[in-house]
Formats: structure tokens, C-alpha cells, sequence
């Protein structure tokens, strides 16, 4: 079970400080509490084991607690991004079929208001222990899909522990240790903010939203709160370096940061490794479906500005192949998720050799692996993963677009952005498509181009020609 490493840290250690978000701090005692009055409550309205529950909080005190909860009622938690449109979390909704939706205060307009229970109404209860395979669903996080809608990557209770044990042995994490924590649940790099720092009996603390674009303030509260690790992504950690005054603002206690989600670019990543010469820095690899496949602990003397870094070795036990033919980079082994939530039920992404081809281009140079691009059209855009697709899908449902192409574009600060490019009835305007967008799709996704066309240009086979789409939006 993944809450077992975390339960043996509330025996062993009830009263030492498990979460702090502003000036609220939760032991591991409360945390547990809280949690157990939330499945309690879970297993009162019926909630099976396995069945999905969704989250409706932001990342934080409330959000874990209730995280935690639906994981001892042995129920599968399924996280929503609050900034998403309400369509799309309406869709996440019913594509799960989840059994209850968790949140605070009022309900959502959008909600059947059968499915809402308010985490802060519920009375103080045990729930009935659960035997829990570890085969079973623990998570159900939704990430961009190519068939133009958002798609569950479903995560056992074993995936999720073999990564994060492994790399709470490789941080050599300990009571002592005191975790930054700025990565939302939805995305698959909270697992080790989770279960790999509460496991191990740390503290975690919650980045206030706000200062993820306040760099300055950003690092002196790295620095107040002595923090000792950080996993995020390298777009948050380039800003950090380039406008977080880490020349005046020491951090003696930071011992590591984590980086993941996107390429860092190897001049932003020279420059923090100067800033901070007595951190451990990892750059950890792996879509969604594998969590974390490669990892590389940075080597500093081998950082080239010219040169993109490494992805490195194996991690968490994970098996590694490159396809002769195209250079594809296949995965198989303990973290790997169970396959997608389609239709109530999980259905394997394995190819028919049983391992999960990933879609991105990889080669193994002197025992190391290097990343090379995706072989599809698949955007990371500030760590997220877009499909040009389920862009281009909500586009050509719009009133007056003829049709449209989607591609992507270097951007120094989210790694790469959306640009569109469409075709218009007369009377129609940018202005409107961008309306539009604003209500369907979450602002990582949303356009940072626009290009409008009188028609779109196509190949010979009457494919659209993607390579000049990218030329007329790049001029």
C-alpha cells in the first residue's frame, strides 16, 4: 500500500511537522486524522476500493489531506486542475466516472450535485481498514491527449511506491530534511513531494502560488525556510536563476533540486550550477505513463553551453530500449502505469512486445542515454504535456474556422508554446477564436501565435504540411 512508509512515520513520529502552507503547520498526527476522517466519510457514502474520487483543491494543506483520505478508504484519486474551463473538468468528470468529488465550501455550477462532499463538514470517524493489492489504482492523472480530448494515465499503488522509494534512497531523504513543494497533484512530479518526502518522515512546504512569478522573493523564502530539496522544472528554476538574486541570497541549506518535465537549456543550467555550487542537481526523465525512466545527477565540469545534457541511466529499476528502426525509446519495468482510464476501466498501452514506446527519440552514447525530440507532435509547454491535436480539435468546433494547424515554438521561459495557425470565414476574428479558447482549454495550452490563412498549405498526398506551417508562423 503507498500510504504504509507514511503510516509507519505517524506511529514512530506523531507530533513532528508533516506540512506547512503560510503560517499552518499539520503534524503527521493531524495529517493522519484529517485523512481518516475523509475515508470515513468516503466509505459512508458507498466509495468502493478502486473506484475514482476526484479532487477539487489547489495543491496544499486541505488537497493532501483529502489526497490521503481517498487512498485509505482504498478508493483511486483523480486530482483537477482549478484552472482548467469548466467543460474540461466537467469531461475529466465523467470520462472517470468518479464515485464523489472532494472540495471545500460551495459546490462548483458545473457539478451534479450529487457527486460533492465538503472535506470541512465531515465528522470526525475511523474508516474500516482496506486490504489494498498492489496492482490497484492510487492515481488517475489526466494529461493532453492526441484524440483531442484530456486522457487518464492510470497509476497502481506499486508504480508510484517503486518511485518513489528509489528516490527517496537516492536523495537519502530523512527527518531532518525540509522539502519545497511547488509542483501541482495533478502532475506527476507531486508523487515524490507526497510519498517519497512524508515517507521519510520530512516536512513539506508549500510555495505560495505567487511567488512562482516573484523570483526574488521566491529564493529568500527558499532561504527563511531552510529548505533542503526542490523538485520542479526547469523553466521555474531558469527564472529562479536569472532574476531570484541568488548572488545575495544564500541558500547553505539547499542540498539538491530536482528538474524535470522539459528540456533546461544548458546556459540557464550553467549559470544556477555556478549560483549554487554546494547543491546536488538531478535532471529526471520519463513521460507520465513511466514517471521517472532516466535519471542524471549533474556533472558540472561536463556541462558544454552548445551541448543539450544528458539523460542518463535507468532509474527505479526501469529497462530501456532503443528501436533500430527509428530511434524510439521503449520502457518497461516497476513504475510503469497500469495503461489509460478509458470507459471505466484500464486499458493497456503496451505494445505487442509488452513494453510502452514512449514517442520520444533517444540514443545511448558511452552508457548514457540522450533525449532527441519526440517522434510525434507532442508539445512540453512549462512542464505539461500538449497535444497539438486536442488543440486543433476544440478549434475546428468553433463557429466559422475552416480549419487550422497547430505546431509548436521555442520559448526561452516554458521550454515550447502552442502556435496556431487557421483558416476564417469572412467577419470572423482572432479575437474570437481567442475568446473561445480562453473558456475550453487551460492557459498552458491556449495559442501564444496567430496566424490566419487563407488556406493551409498541404503535401502531395493532401496531408497537411506541417514544416511550412512552421515557416510561415516563425516569419
Amino acid at each position: 500500500m503507498l500510504l504504509k512508509p507514511f503510516l509507519h512515520q505517524c506511529q514512530h513520529q506523531p507530533d513532528a511537522l508533516a506540512l506547512q502552507e503560510q503560517d499552518r503547520q499539520v503534524s503527521y498526527r493531524q495529517l493522519l486524522q484529517q485523512a481518516q476522517t475523509i475515508a470515513a466519510a468516503l466509505q459512508a457514502r458507498g466509495a468502493r476500493p478502486g473506484q475514482p474520487v476526484a479532487v477539487h483543491l489547489d495543491r496544499g494543506i486541505e488537497a493532501a489531506c483529502a489526497l490521503f483520505g481517498v487512498l485509505l478508504a482504498g478508493a483511486c484519486y483523480v486530482p483537477l486542475d482549478l484552472k482548467n474551463p469548466a467543460p474540461r473538468l466537467s469531461f475529466i468528470v465523467a470520462d472517470a466516472q468518479v464515485h464523489t468529488v472532494l472540495g471545500t465550501g460551495a459546490m462548483p455550477v458545473w457539478l451534479d450535485e450529487s457527486l460533492w462532499l465538503d472535506i470541512n463538514a465531515c465528522s470526525t470517524a475511523l474508516p474500516a481498514t482496506v486490504d489494498i493489492p498492489a496492482e490497484s489504482l492510487a492515481a488517475i492523472l489526466y494529461t493532453s491527449g492526441s484524440t483531442g480530448q484530456p486522457r487518464g494515465v492510470a497509476l497502481s499503488h506499486r508504480a508510484i511506491l517503486a518511485f518513489t522509494s528509489w528516490a527517496a534512497d537516492l536523495l537519502a531523504l530523512t527527518s531532518a530534511d525540509r522539502i519545497a513543494s511547488s509542483a501541482p497533484f495533478f502532475f506527476d512530479l507531486s508523487t515524490f513531494d507526497l510519498y517519497a518526502v512524508l515517507g521519510s518522515g520530512a516536512s513539506l512546504h508549500f510555495i505560495p502560488a505567487g511567488l512562482t512569478m516573484a523570483p526574488a522573493r521566491l529564493s529568500a523564502w527558499l532561504s527563511e525556510h531552510a529548505i533542503s530539496g526542490w523538485y520542479t522544472v526547469p523553466s521555474l528554476l531558469a527564472f529562479l536563476t536569472y532574476k531570484g538574486n541568488l548572488a545575495h541570497t544564500p541558500l547553505p541549506a539547499l542540498r539538491f533540486i530536482i528538474f524535470a518535465g522539459e528540456v533546461f537549456p544548458t546556459p540557464a543550467l550553467i549559470d544556477l550550477a555556478a549560483s549554487l555550487p554546494q547543491t546536488a542537481l538531478y535532471n529526471f526523465f520519463g513521460p507520465t505513463e513511466t514517471n521517472v525512466c532516466c535519471y542524471w545527477p549533474v556533472q558540472r565540469e561536463r556541462l558544454i553551453a552548445e551541448q543539450t545534457i544528458p539523460i542518463g541511466l535507468p532509474a527505479a529499476g526501469c529497462e530501456l530500449h532503443i528501436t533500430a528502426d527509428t530511434g524510439e525509446l521503449w520502457v518497461r519495468g516497476p513504475t510503469l502505469a497500469s495503461g489509460y482510464w478509458r470507459d471505466g476501466r484500464v486499458q493497456s498501452f503496451l505494445n505487442a512486445d509488452d513494453w510502452y514506446p514512449t514517442g520520444d527519440r533517444a540514443s545511448l552514447e558511452q552508457n548514457e542515454y540522450r533525449f532527441h525530440g519526440r517522434l510525434g507532435r507532442m508539445l512540453k509547454c512549462s512542464g505539461y504535456r500538449v497535444e497539438p491535436a486536442e488543440i486543433e480539435a476544440v478549434v475546428n468546433a468553433i463557429p466559422g474556422v475552416k480549419g487550422c494547424a497547430v505546431i509548436g515554438v521555442d520559448d526561452q521561459t516554458a521550454g515550447q508554446r502552442s502556435a496556431l495557425a487557421v483558416v476564417l470565414d469572412p467577419g470572423m476574428s482572432i479575437a474570437e477564436i481567442r475568446k473561445s479558447l480562453s473558456r475550453q482549454l487551460p492557459a498552458y495550452m491556449q495559442p501564444s501565435r496567430y496566424l490566419v490563412l487563407e488556406e493551409l498549405p498541404r503535401l502531395a498526398n493532401g496531408k497537411m504540411d506541417y514544416g511550412q506551417v512552421s515557416i510561415l508562423l516563425a516569419t
